[in-house]
């Protein structure tokens, strides 16, 4: 039975049609809700048998997304045990003291050991946990731009951005529209920085979710008649430090921890 383990690798299965048979308004819609275990892909009527036998196995649900994220987190963490961490740390912005690897995590410390362990003071969620395990894997330690590019003009990103503006983008301008200390908690609790910015927002933030891929949040308030609007923007190196899938799944980790914050305010997400 093959995993899909990502939201686009459920969508690039279907006919990509928006028929709207399966009960969902689109492709992705359906996408995403099979990879979160609330749909099966068989319930997609234009799917060849193969095809479902393949990715789903006979009369069995695809796994669920912590089944998934769990399974990948292992294979990471086994991979991890072949990487000299000390060669890496400075690359990656990190440091190797005492048989670990400390890189900080919006503004707090988060550790790998040689046998691909995590330790860190916060809970550690297959969200967050695959993006940092693969930036040890995988990302090339390029220097920041000081370039802000939205996640579409990334490499590869146009694949990723229907998906990243509904459950990253989205969530996060729902919170800011109904949470007051949305900002203020961002620049409290994950190390943020208010900033100017070139794209006139009324409140600018940067995080640092891994050191070499910071991303800024833009809010421009309602004003006279016109609606909120809030995008995230990457440096222009992202894609080189870390993966675009890693990206957006590290964005939706965040966006749990906001949701997380919000709800002692009574406050759900625009994704429910």
């Amino acid at each position: 039975m093959s995993v899909l383990n990502n939201p686009m690798a459920v969508f690039k299965l279907l006919p990509k049609t928006n028929c709207r048979e399966c009960g969902e308004r689109t492709c992705l819609a359906f996408a995403a809700a099979v990879f979160k275990g609330n749909r099966d892909l068989a319930e997609c009527p234009y799917l060849d048998k193969a095809v479902i036998e393949q990715h789903s196995g006979r009369g069995n649900k695809s796994p669920n997304i912590d089944q998934s994220m769990d399974e990948a987190v292992r294979v990471l963490q086994e991979r991890v045990k072949d990487v000299d961490l000390a060669s890496v740390a400075e690359r990656l912005g990190g440091e190797y003291r005492n048989g670990r690897l400390t890189l900080r995590t919006l503004g707090k410390p988060f550790s790998i050991d040689d046998q691909g362990k995590m330790h860190a003071d916060i809970h550690i969620h297959g969200w967050i946990a695959i993006p940092m395990l693969r930036y040890v894997l995988e990302s090339k330690g390029e220097p920041l731009t000081g370039r802000w590019v939205p996640l579409r003009e990334l490499k590869g990103g146009q694949d990723w951005y229907r998906l990243f503006e509904q459950r990253g983008e989205k969530a996060i301008k729902h919170l800011a529209d109904s949470y007051s200390e949305l900002f203020e908690d961002m620049t409290i609790l994950f190390n943020g920085q208010e900033t100017t910015d070139e794209f006139n927002a009324d409140i600018a933030v940067v995080l640092y979710p891994l050191p070499k891929v910071p991303m800024m949040i833009c809010y421009w308030k309602p004003d006279e008649g016109m609606a909120s609007s809030l995008n995230v923007f990457f440096d222009a190196s992202a894609p080189d430090n870390l993966p675009i899938d890693a990206l957006y799944s590290l964005v939706a980790g965040f966006v749990r921890m906001l949701e997380k914050i919000s709800h002692r305010h009574g406050i759900r997400s625009a994704t429910g």
